[in-house]
């Protein structure tokens, strides 16, 4: 398979860990080491596999983690209890609830719950609404952030280009367009919002310079949908079946990469592509919050 034409996540993540790193040490050097709590509820396996991760990667960065499991039928009172609890401790700079809750809690009370200068998630309202407002001061979500900061260091340019984004949820498709159409610098871009109910896909898609696939379904993005030299970033995680594997199932995006490939001038692959990145920017909004709970200017630990 050539690689001439591929964004490596992995090699932009590594780069963006090691400046988090950085600043890590600056923290703890000052009296402040950061500390991000993940809350689990249940035993969801994919969960238990996103937050093991996670783990590993403050470990090895030096941001201090641990995990409180709640009981898959705990009620939200309890939750939000704990996240009020969190909100007062002042170790915990960052939190991060896992999605997807069990059905008896409502996702939305609970990002609300969570203080928005320890929301490292980016899905309290009032970070959503900074984000909406180009305000700078509140945190993005950090898949959205991931694919920003891939389109900057890999010299993408924004500016003026028609992005397509397929998917118009509140984790990635919305802020994804909130942050690309900003008059600002990496920013500038003339966006498309498509979803379910958007009438010819395929057109949309092939007018794209920036393709961001975020809709969560398998495969969908064909050769024939995308402008020849356009950028596709993919951003699904689908589990199909595959006889042939081990499991019986693998994990494929959003993109047909194999036909996509050859017709795009740069593309993620997946895995390798977006989810390194999403747990690097969480790594890195762990330590502004942490800075940001001390007084610091986030700004000064770039120094570092």
């Amino acid at each position: 398979m050539a690689s001439d034409n591929l964004i490596d996540g992995r090699a932009i993540a590594d780069q963006i860990n090691e400046e988090t790193r950085r600043q890590i040490e600056a923290l703890r050097e000052r009296g402040t080491p950061p500390g991000l709590v993940f809350v689990r509820v249940g035993e969801d396996p994919a969960s238990r596999v996103y937050v093991g991760m996670k783990e590993k990667t403050c470990a090895r960065l030096g941001i201090e983690s641990r995990t409180e499991v709640l009981p898959e039928d705990t009620p939200e009172r309890e939750l939000l209890k704990l996240i009020a609890a969190l909100n007062a401790d002042p170790a915990a700079h960052g939190i991060l609830v896992q999605a997807p809750l069990p059905p008896q809690i409502n996702e939305a009370a609970i990002f609300a719950a969570v203080s928005p200068n320890k929301d490292v998630d980016g899905f309290h309202p009032l970070n959503v609404g900074k984000l909406l407002l180009g305000d700078g001061g509140g945190f993005v979500p950090c898949t959205p952030a991931g694919v920003h900061q891939l389109l900057i260091r890999s010299g993408l340019e924004t500016s003026g280009a028609e992005v397509v984004i397929l998917g118009r949820g509140n984790i990635v498709g919305k802020p994804m367009a909130a942050i690309l159409c900003q008059k600002a610098e990496h920013a500038n871009a003339t966006v498309t919002l498509c979803h379910s109910r958007s009438s010819d896909i395929a057109a949309h898609c092939r007018r794209a310079d920036i393709l961001i696939a975020a809709m969560g379904v398998p495969e969908f993005v064909k050769a024939d949908m995308v402008k020849p030299g356009a950028v596709v970033i993919d951003v699904g995680v689908n589990r199909i079946a595959d006889p042939a594997a081990k499991n019986g199932s693998r994990l494929v995006g959003d993109v047909d990469f194999a036909g996509v490939q050859p017709v795009a001038g740069r593309i993620t692959p997946n895995p390798g592509g977006v989810g390194p990145m999403t747990i690097a920017m969480l790594m890195a909004n762990t330590a502004r919050a942490a800075a940001m709970a001390t007084g610091m200017d986030p700004a000064t630990l770039q120094e570092n």
